[in-house]
């Protein structure tokens, strides 16, 4: 697989059936290892061991449901009281991060009500703290720690 722009990852992968698949940790199952899934699982990475996210507050592709619809959420970080705080949208890296990738994360937050947005396609990452009093959404060049996340203060 290709490599990102994230650190590198001691990744479980086996073939099954003629069937490349990779462990999801968070799942604790084997799922088909796609580029898509091969950013995902670097970002969990991430988000535990560089961001300090504990593993229990993570969910991968959380089912919500948006204007009667069904969605899965890539990500989704919860606080240490069970709230969502942020959504984590991810693409393949041969795809490029866009308004339609941005808008896409914006609709789960209609279900969500999360601070904190991160899209990325494993090469570039855009996060985004939602400001709810002024209705807008502030571009962060960094990605915050989860006690940030979560807000709670040193």
């Amino acid at each position: 697989m290709q490599a990102l722009n994230l650190p590198a990852i001691n990744a479980r992968i086996r073939t099954q059936n003629g069937r490349h698949e990779i462990l999801d940790p968070v799942r604790k199952q084997y799922v088909a290892h796609t580029p898509e899934e091969w950013v995902r699982q670097h970002l969990i990475a991430f988000l535990i061991h560089d961001r300090k996210v504990p593993e229990g507050l993570i969910a991968v592709e959380k089912q919500i449901t948006v204007n009667q619809l069904s969605k899965r959420c890539d990500i989704v970080v919860y606080n240490p009281s069970g709230n969502p705080v942020m959504v984590v949208e991810c693409k393949s890296p041969s795809v490029k991060i866009s308004k339609e990738t941005y808008n896409q994360a914006v609709r789960y937050n209609l279900s969500l009500n999360i601070r904190y947005m991160l899209l990325s396609n494993g090469l570039s990452h855009f996060c985004f703290k939602l400001d709810y009093q002024d209705h807008k959404s502030i571009q962060l060049d960094y990605i915050p720690v989860f006690q940030e996340l979560s807000g709670i203060n040193p």
